[in-house]
């Protein structure tokens, strides 16, 4: 029996049972598993603490998995420590990323597909992040057509206070609980749960949280929200409103829309108090109520909101009337923009076709993220400002400073950057990036 098939049998029994609890599971972990799960880890990311790389890993693949298979059933296996490392975030902030080894995040990826079909049959259709067949995407046209179809709400838009850094590992137990009783599988997620974290030179181990990074982490995290906010919004919060409502969450992040601010009110009030139970807090000053609705109603511009990297507000269609217009954030095609000068400059003697393909690269994976209905205009501005980038970097390829506008445009002639285009349309006119 191949991988797939075990895991759609284990989906089928999960939908059969929303009650039960799986207490045999590692018996699917064979090696046969684990060759998928190998096949399935991402062979670019950065090493950890033991400086492993894929290649090396996959030296004597089927020993190495066979041993690693071996140490996760007899309890020998032991959670090595997670690397970590900060990436800036924005103006003085930063994001902690963890680094696991590439052997843990086999090992981790196994696991992840034996629970995956179990936990996709619980979570609910407001949830999209890291989860098979749903993306980003999904998610901002399914808030784009609930704010549409309401013609307007009232909207909580929230943040989290270091979700990942906080999220009580106690509460997690009890909710795998409902679920999964294996206990080889359970012993190895605790392991991880336990492990250290190096970083600046000194190892530590927190006492709440899971470690950015970790192949089982974004699961985890969605299990932990499922129980605090999405059954809660659905089964507690929803029924007891007068009013239309929704949610739409992306791991961590989240919004809800209410069509009377009543409820509104009453949801943010109760909000901190929810979070708290399990011991997460919502960011007072970044989690704001809005009177997201069009101008024409109230005779006031409404505010803007951020979620997945746009800028959503109000604008008016080509037939005047009002429709909810998302563009990149500032914030972020600046930082982007800013990475393609550092690249330009720290890479200008190369060839120009290396150079050119390096920037095709970037410019199709922007329009592949950003070109959405109702960017355009921040899709050429980022388009126009690479073109002025490159030039820029070129022209100091020498002393002479010599690659005026004109020669310039040769260059681009027979090295052509890929234009802007809207590649994920709210009206089914989905194009691919070429």
């Amino acid at each position: 029996m191949d991988v797939c098939t075990k895991q759609q049998r284990l989906a089928e029994r999960a939908r059969q049972s929303p009650q039960m609890a799986f207490t045999s599971l590692n018996h699917h972990l064979d090696m046969d598993w684990m060759r998928e799960a190998y096949r399935r880890t991402r062979k670019a990311s950065a090493p950890g603490v033991d400086g492993e790389t894929a290649a090396e890993f996959a030296v004597n693949l089927d020993e190495r998995l066979a041993d690693l298979l071996e140490r996760a059933k007899s309890g020998l296996y032991v959670a090595p420590p997670v690397k970590r490392a900060h990436l800036p975030k924005g103006p003085g902030q930063t994001r902690p990323i963890g680094m696991p080894t590439f052997s843990n995040k086999v090992l981790e990826r196994g696991v992840v597909m034996a629970l995956e079909p179990i936990y996709e049959q619980d979570f609910l259709d407001c949830s999209y992040g890291f989860r098979p067949g749903r993306s980003c995407h999904q998610a901002l046209e399914a808030l784009w057509r609930a704010i549409m179809s309401m013609g307007g709400c009232w909207l909580i838009d929230a943040d989290i206070s270091k979700f990942f850094d906080t999220l009580d590992k106690g509460h997690l137990r009890t909710m795998l609980d409902r679920r999964v009783r294996d206990g080889v599988i359970r012993r190895l997620i605790g392991k991880w749960l336990s492990a250290g974290v190096l970083e600046a030179g000194e190892v530590w181990y927190p006492t709440t949280g899971t470690p950015q990074g970790g192949v089982i982490s974004p699961l985890l995290s969605n299990i932990y929200l499922h129980e605090v906010l999405d059954t809660w919004f659905e089964q507690v919060v929803r029924p007891r409103l007068r009013g239309r409502a929704f949610m739409i969450r992306y791991a961590d992040d989240f919004v809800m829309g209410f069509e009377r601010e009543d409820d509104a009110r009453r949801v943010m009030a109760v909000l901190p108090k929810r979070f708290a139970r399990f011991g997460l807090t919502i960011h007072p000053e970044k989690t704001k109520l809005l009177e997201f609705l069009p101008p024409e109603r109230t005779g006031r511009a409404a505010p803007s909101f951020n979620f997945l990297g746009f800028t959503h507000h109000w604008a008016v269609s080509r037939r005047g009337r009002p429709w909810v217009q998302r563009q990149t954030r500032k914030e972020r095609l600046v930082r982007s923009l800013r990475a393609v000068g550092d690249w330009c400059r720290k890479h200008r003697h190369q060839t120009l076709h290396d150079q050119w393909q390096h920037l095709r690269a970037a410019l199709r994976g922007h329009y592949g993220y950003y070109g959405i209905t109702g960017n355009r205009r921040r899709l050429d501005r980022y388009y126009e400002a690479v073109r002025r980038l490159w030039h820029k970097w070129l022209d100091r390829r020498s002393n002479r400073r010599d690659l005026d506008w004109e020669r310039y445009q040769r260059v681009l002639a027979r090295y052509p950057l890929p234009l802007p285009r809207v590649v994920h349309s709210v009206y089914g006119a989905t194009r691919p990036v070429t």
